[in-house]
């Protein structure tokens, strides 16, 4: 299955959710933000929201600093 994660095509193992996406990039739930097709994905939604063929994602984390 194809997407586009940050503006790069990605080939991933099948539809998979929000949180399995993270998780396979190897990113952290916490302090990240992802928006799929232009719509923000609630945090609370990050386990039911599913990745489909096609999407495009934007996932963004937050970083501290001065």
């Amino acid at each position: 299955m194809k997407a586009t994660i940050n503006g790069r095509a990605h080939e991933l193992p099948g539809e998979l959710t929000v949180a399995a996406l993270l998780e396979l990039l190897g990113s952290p739930t916490s302090g990240v933000a992802v928006a799929r097709n232009d719509r923000v994905v609630r945090h609370s939604e990050y386990s039911s929201d599913v990745v489909r063929e096609g999407d495009r994602l934007e996932i963004i984390q937050a970083v501290a600093g001065g």
